[in-house]
């Protein structure tokens, strides 16, 4: 088992996979202060699926699994917010949680562990094109970002947050170790997408 660290957590309403792009508009001060304090410092923060309440105001309740995420581009949008693009580094397990006297939420998270490059199994072959034409549809930043249409791991996160499925199986998805048993989940329901 690795050691526990602590990091501040964003709940939201969406899952976020190692590899993958979130863009955010921040507007609250206990994250705009979380967003200066990761740049000045060069971390990171932790999102989490929400399983109930809201994503302002009031703390929300979490899943107990996210993934460790950091800010690679931020700027000021035409209404006055902060906005910000998070890439998904790895996956964590919550042990415990806290607030902040500001209500931002803290985690006393543990690593899990962190699938290797692997070659997409010949059985999820037609699942790379298929993902390149819906990154394509999705818009910036999914557009223009990195391919690695060949590795298991990046085809299987690409997928579940891209997929129109209800966030419950992302999260399901995002808790699997092995990248081939999350493609192996999905594809009943990307062919029903489809």
């Amino acid at each position: 088992m690795t050691r526990s660290v602590e990091i501040p957590l964003f709940p939201l309403n969406t899952v976020l996979f190692p590899g993958g792009l979130l863009p955010l508009r921040i507007f609250e001060t206990r994250y705009l202060d979380m967003v200066r304090s990761c740049l000045r410092e060069d971390t990171g923060f932790g999102v989490v699926l929400i399983r109930s309440g809201e994503e302002s105001g009031d703390t929300a309740g979490i899943f107990d699994a996210g993934c460790h995420a950091k800010i690679v581009d931020f700027s000021q949008q035409p209404d006055g917010l902060l906005g910000i693009v998070a890439r998904g580094l790895r996956r964590f397990r919550i042990l415990e949680t806290w607030h902040q006297p500001d209500g931002l939420n803290i985690g006393k998270v543990q690593w899990l562990p962190q699938s290797v490059e692997s070659p997409l199994p010949a059985e999820f072959a037609e699942l790379a094109p298929a993902l390149e034409n819906a990154l394509e549809q999705a818009g910036e930043p999914f557009a223009s970002m990195e391919r690695h249409l060949d590795d298991c791991e990046w085809v299987a996160g690409r997928l579940a947050e891209l997929l129109p499925i209800p966030d419950v199986h992302k999260q399901h998805c995002l808790e699997l170790d092995d990248p081939a048993d999350r493609l192996a989940y999905l594809r009943p329901m990307f062919e029903l997408k489809t």
